[in-house]
C-alpha cells in the first residue's frame, strides 16, 4: 500500500510517498513562502522523480493538526482535492502523534512540543521503546509553565521534538534535569512521519471519505477568540451597570 502524504502545519512544508517501513521520496521546503505555493509543485516532483503516478497511490494522508491554522487548512485541501479528483479515501493523523513517529528506533519519553503563540504551546507525551510510539498524553494546549508542573513528576529522560522543542528546552532546562533536545534532523514536522502514523492508524481504523477530514486546531482562530473576548467584556460592563 502506498501513500501520498502531507504535512504543513508549521513553517515547513512537507511531502512524501511512504508504505510500510519504506519511504519511496520525501521532501521539504522552509522557504518562506506560503504552502500554497510550495506545496503542489513539490508533491508533483516527487512523484516524477519517483516514477509513481497519482494512479498508484493507494490513500492520502495529512497532519490535521494541532497547528497553524492556515497551513493545516491549505493541506487538508490539498489531500481532499487529490482525493476527490481520483476517488481515494484518506487518512488524518495528529500532528504531535507524526512528531513522536520522528523517534522511532529509541527508547525514551517523547515529549512533541509546538510553539502555539499567547504563551502556550501544544503538546502531548508519548513512549517510544524502539517501536511505534505509545501515547501517555491526549494533545493539548499548556503553558510552558504548565507543561514543566506536568513533567516533574517524571524519573527518566524525556526528548524534546517539535518546533517548539528548543522554546521549551530553554524554559524548562532549569527545572528539569532530564530534558533533553532531540537531534536537529529528527526535530521537525515531516510528511513520511505521517504516513506512518497513518499507517498505525490503519492497522485497526478505516481511511474516510476526503470531505471527513477536518483540521483538529485544539483552540479557536485567533479571530474568534477576538470577538470572544469582546463580548465577555462587554457583558461585563452590562452587568456593572
Amino acid at each position: 500500500m502506498k501513500l501520498l502524504c502531507f504535512e504543513t502545519s508549521a513553517k515547513t512544508a512537507s511531502a512524501a510517498i511512504v508504505s510500510e517501513g519504506r519511504i519511496f521520496a520525501e521532501g521539504s521546503l522552509t522557504t518562506g513562502l506560503t504552502h500554497s505555493q510550495t506545496l503542489m509543485p513539490l508533491c508533483q516532483s516527487l512523484m516524477q522523480s519517483a516514477g509513481i503516478p497519482l494512479r498508484e497511490i493507494d490513500l492520502l494522508a495529512v497532519s490535521t493538526g494541532p497547528g497553524s491554522f492556515t497551513g493545516l487548512r491549505i493541506g487538508i485541501s490539498a489531500a481532499k482535492g487529490l482525493a476527490q479528483g481520483s476517488s481515494k479515501r484518506c487518512v488524518g493523523v495528529s500532528t504531535l502523534e507524526a512528531l513522536a513517529c520522528n523517534l522511532m528506533g529509541l527508547e525514551t519519553l517523547a515529549c512533541p512540543v509546538m510553539d502555539a503563540r499567547c504563551k502556550q504551546v501544544y503538546t502531548a507525551l508519548f513512549r517510544v521503546s524502539g517501536g511505534y510510539p505509545q501515547r501517555l498524553w491526549p494533545d493539548c494546549a499548556l503553558s510552558l509553565e504548565e507543561l514543566g508542573e506536568k513533567l516533574e513528576g517524571f524519573q527518566e529522560p524525556v526528548m524534546l521534538t517539535g518546533d517548539g522543542a528548543c522554546l521549551a528546552y530553554e524554559a524548562l532546562a532549569g527545572k528539569l534535569p532530564l530534558l533533553r533536545l532531540s537531534p536537529p534532523g529528527l526535530r521537525l514536522q515531516r510528511a513520511a512521519s505521517v504516513g506512518f502514523a497513518a499507517l498505525a492508524y490503519l492497522k485497526n481504523g478505516e481511511p474516510v471519505p476526503p470531505g471527513e477530514l477536518l483540521p483538529q486546531y485544539l483552540r479557536l482562530p485567533q479571530a474568534e477568540r477576538e470577538l470572544l473576548k469582546k463580548q465577555q467584556a462587554a457583558q461585563a460592563a452590562s452587568m456593572e451597570e
